[in-house]
């Protein structure tokens, strides 16, 4: 009866009572999307590379070691020699390998040498495999591959060239213009470092350092290659059509060559990621890494490396999550206004209710249910507004600022939130309540006297 009333009281005061609601909905929205996009992001961040089981390097720190693979920030350790990276991958624990070379920019942005198979085996998010918005991996030495980022921004398409700098400073005068390299393709937006950063080959990064080096057999080739195109030009005119379907089979040959990054062996990398047969081997692995003794190294393991690194930007969240609070506390406090505003409004329904026999602590739990009914109503609304708005953002928070929401999005956190929210409300609707009931034991007095 108690719940009709109030109801019907609440409908008497349509106006204040819709601004109110709308009022607290808004605050508990905001209070639960400030709560799922700090553990969404939380959650992100752990899996900003995820599919890497081990990262080798120099021993440098598991941090510097993770920000400067992963995230390209910091200076980048020593260089791994080729036999420590050989035997990496001849280990019967490892599945794939993808070695990366660090220390080069361009106009800023860091550039990584790698293989093909960086975009093969690395993942991110939920196990996510990198794609691309044009182009595709490299297809020849001076191949280069940029991120999404850097294509909008410098406005970049598929068959520019680049010159790359050596060193990470924004403005280098130490340019490799005598080894351009091609853009072969352009990733896809990942919201990750990836969108960030220019790969390219180790074989075309080793050449822009060094030129490129020539084997005996090489310049063998290449001199027979020499005669073979004199003595062609000698018959040109009498074999004109058989030179032209050569030409012809040449270039088909061409385009459907597929470059073999793998191939080449560079003297160093800077770091080695490691994805395993069996992930339940990687801290045996990491210790026989970190304990070996014919080159120092250091393994990490980018999950934890990553934990670790979000527990120094923990105050953040606290952070949004405390204004978060305080906009709900101050939404709650006009919830509380509304209800002793309108109690001189509402006089002649206390003394109507007194007549027929509620007594002062009825008029009190009265006030109250009005309280907790609004809330409710707004709690259920603020449920149901943010799921839909999280649902329609989802691709665009995935695309663009690297957000993956996995379900479900109301945890443990938000029922918390939603409890505390009535309580905060049950302690604010006190004080109409006790006006409301003060207000009845005076009505009361009169009718006796």
């Amino acid at each position: 009866m108690l719940s009709t009333i109030a109801i019907e009281s609440l409908k008497r005061r349509k106006t204040t009572a819709i601004l109110t609601l709308l009022s607290i909905t808004i605050s508990i929205s905001l209070l639960l999307c400030v709560d799922i996009i700090r553990t969404q992001v939380k959650t992100s961040f752990t899996r900003t590379v995820s599919g890497v089981d081990l990262i080798v390097g120099a021993p440098s720190g598991q941090l510097n070691l993770l920000l400067s693979s992963v995230f390209n920030i910091g200076t980048p350790t020593k260089g791994i020699e080729y036999k420590s990276i050989a035997a990496l991958q001849s280990n019967k624990q490892v599945s794939w390998l993808i070695p990366l070379s660090l220390g080069d920019t361009h106009r800023g942005f860091r550039v990584v040498g790698t293989t093909n198979s960086f975009f093969d085996h690395f993942k991110y998010g939920d196990m996510q495999s990198l794609e691309m918005a044009a182009g595709s991996a490299f297809t020849q030495p001076l191949s280069t591959v940029v991120g999404a980022d850097i294509a909008k921004s410098l406005g970049y398409k598929v068959g520019d060239k680049i010159i790359i700098s050596h060193g990470l400073g924004s403005v280098s005068f130490n340019n490799h213009d005598d080894h351009p390299f091609t853009i072969s393709g352009i990733v896809k937006k990942t919201g990750t470092p990836v969108d960030k950063a220019v790969y390219v080959t180790l074989q075309g990064l080793e050449e822009a350092h060094t030129g490129p080096k020539l084997s005996p057999t090489s310049m063998l080739g290449r001199k027979s290659a020499d005669k073979a195109n004199e003595h062609e030009h000698e018959h040109e005119h009498e074999h004109e059509h058989e030179h032209e379907h050569e030409h012809e089979h040449d270039e088909h040959t061409k385009e459907h060559a597929v470059y073999n990054s793998e191939a080449f062996t560079p003297e160093s990398v800077s770091v080695v990621m490691l994805g395993l047969i069996h992930r339940v081997t990687a801290l045996q692995l990491q210790y026989q890494i970190n304990q070996s003794k014919k080159e120092p190294l250091m393994a990490i393991l980018p999950g934890m490396a990553l934990a670790e690194l979000w527990q120094i930007m923990g105050n953040v969240e606290s952070l949004l999550l405390g204004l978060s609070g305080l906009i709900v506390i101050c939404a709650l406090i006009g919830l509380a206004t509304m209800l002793l505003a309108t109690m001189r409004e509402r006089y002649q329904e206390i003394a109507v209710l007194r007549t027929i026999g509620a007594g002062p602590f009825t008029l009190l739990l009265l006030i109250q249910i009005e309280a907790m009914l609004l809330t409710i109503v707004s709690a259920a609304l603020s449920l149901g507004l943010v799921a839909g708005l999280m649902s329609a953002l989802k691709p665009w928070l995935s695309s663009t600022y690297g957000l993956f929401l996995s379900s479900p999005l109301f945890g443990e956190s938000s029922v918390i939130i939603i409890l505390l929210i009535l309580g905060c409300t049950y302690l604010v609707s006190l004080f109409p309540a006790v006006a409301a009931y003060r207000r009845g034991l005076h009505a009361g007095l009169n009718a006796n006297s």
